[in-house]
């Protein structure tokens, strides 16, 4: 798995995640979804993502959308 595939991965786990909380527990958790999104928004934008360093710090491999060009 390369560090973009895990990244798309991640973001649709902290979505699912995020709307099961709000389902169950409260409707705040719902921020978590907008963050996640404003997050994806702002990476595509500039290709800089915290996560994807994190990632590529425990040796993931860079894809074509987080490549080293891009840091």
């Amino acid at each position: 798995m390369n560090l973009d595939r895990a990244m798309f991965a991640f973001a649709g786990l902290m979505i699912l995640v995020s709307v099961a909380l709000a389902h169950f527990i409260s409707p705040w958790w719902l921020l978590l979804t907008v963050f996640v999104g404003a997050n994806l928004l702002q990476a595509a934008f500039t290709g800089f993502c915290p996560a994807a360093i994190v990632m590529g710090k425990l040796g993931l491999k860079p894809g074509c959308a987080f490549g080293a060009e891009r840091r």
